[in-house]
Order: structure tokens, then C-alpha cells, then sequence
């Protein structure tokens, strides 16, 4: 039986020194990217964008949608979210693949600001880092206003702003429940799930909104 002992000693070995390594490349990736662009600099550069919108200018049916379907302890984590990651693992686990990351908004933020979209594991260390630096940095209402004007809706909108107008005519602050809660669901998927692509996989995807928003406890559901 001592070879078994040896064989998990090499192991755990392994796995600190992998996990050592990562961290290591993760944080020169995130020291790099923030030489780059301080994040002062990409809060202001979003800023300046036209249409911006603040948080006070949105329904808070949107961003309780917001919140269920992306990140529903955001305003209890610090930049990422352990629990999510933790299922997530379990996921990838299951299917043999990287088929869910367990990214907190931030995350999301600073991946799509500061990093590539490929899946890899030294970039998730590096957006971690950054979620980090953001939290230290901003406020979460800051994050998630910078979230919400900086993420792809489909069909060249870039910012809730641009999507609102786009898909229904109208402001962000005039959208009603059905558009808040379609709107929330794109972002995902935002070439299958925006209802001018495909429709019927929108109202799909917006069911799951409401569904989430019903589980995180924004909406009541029926006895």
C-alpha cells in the first residue's frame, strides 16, 4: 500500500505546484493588462460612451434580472464568487468539459475590458486578480453600471442603452416587465437569444429569467 501513498503524495504535489504556476502566470497577465489601462482609465473610457446609463436611470425589474441570471450574490462577494465556482467545477467535472466558469460580474467586467475571450485557465486567473483590483477600486453599484453599458446585446448594441432603443423604442427607464426581463437574457447568448435573430428561443431564455428571478426571491411565486 505505500505506493498508493506515494502515488497521492505525487499528486497533491503536482497539483500545488500546477496551482503555484497559475497563479504566478495569472498574476504577470494581470499586471500587464493593468500597465495598460489603469482601472480609473476603463471606468472613464465606459463613461464617456454615448447613451450612458446610470443605475438610477434603470427599472429595478432589470436589474434584479441582471442580478438573478448573472451573478445573484454580487453584492455579497468580493469579486468572485466561491460558492459558483465551486459548481461550476462540478459541472465541467460532469461533462468533461469547460462548459461553465462560475464568473461573477466583475469577472465579466474585467474579462471583456482587459482580457481575450478564450477559455483558458491562466486568463481566469488573471481575471481574478482584476476582479480583485475592481473591487478594491470601485463600488458595486459602479461595477454593475459599468457592466450594463460595456456588455454585447446582439445586432451591434453594446450598452443597455442602445439595446432599449434598438429592440423596443425607448429608453431603458421606460422599459416594463417583459422588456426588462427579455433584455436580460440576451447577453448570454446574444447572437441566439436577441428576439430579432430568433424570437422564439428569446421568450425561451426570458422564461428562464423569470424563473431565476422567481428562485433568488425578487418575484413571488404562486402557491
Amino acid at each position: 500500500m505505500k505506493w498508493i501513498k506515494r502515488l497521492c503524495s505525487f499528486i497533491f504535489l503536482c497539483a500545488v505546484i500546477a496551482g503555484g504556476t497559475l497563479a504566478v502566470l495569472g498574476y504577470q497577465d494581470y499586471r500587464e493588462a493593468l500597465e495598460t489601462k489603469s482601472v480609473e482609465e476603463m471606468a472613464a473610457e465606459i463613461e464617456s460612451i454615448d447613451h450612458y446609463t446610470t443605475l438610477d436611470e434603470l427599472p429595478q425589474t432589470y436589474i434584479d434580472a441582471v442580478l438573478s441570471v448573472e451573478d445573484k450574490r454580487f453584492y455579497r462577494h468580493p469579486g468572485i464568487d466561491p460558492i459558483a465556482i465551486g459548481r461550476a467545477l462540478v459541472n465541467d467535472i460532469r461533462a468533461g468539459a469547460y462548459v461553465e466558469g462560475g464568473s461573477t460580474i466583475t469577472q465579466q467586467l474585467a474579462k471583456n475590458q482587459y482580457f481575450t475571450q478564450e477559455k483558458k485557465v491562466v486568463r481566469k486567473a488573471a481575471e481574478m486578480f482584476m476582479a480583485f483590483k475592481m473591487e478594491s477600486v470601485l463600488d458595486k453599484d459602479k461595477i454593475l453600471e459599468l457592466y450594463v453599458n460595456s456588455i454585447f446585446f446582439g445586432n451591434g448594441y453594446y450598452c443597455v442603452a442602445d439595446a432599449s432603443w434598438g429592440y423596443f423604442g425607448k429608453p431603458p427607464s421606460e422599459m416594463n416587465f417583459d422588456e426588462c426581463t427579455l433584455l436580460a437574457g440576451i447577453p448570454n447568448a446574444p447572437t441566439n437569444y436577441n428576439p430579432v435573430a430568433s424570437p422564439e428561443l428569446a421568450r425561451e431564455r426570458q422564461a428562464q429569467v423569470i424563473e431565476k428571478m422567481k428562485k433568488a426571491g425578487y418575484l413571488q411565486t404562486e402557491n
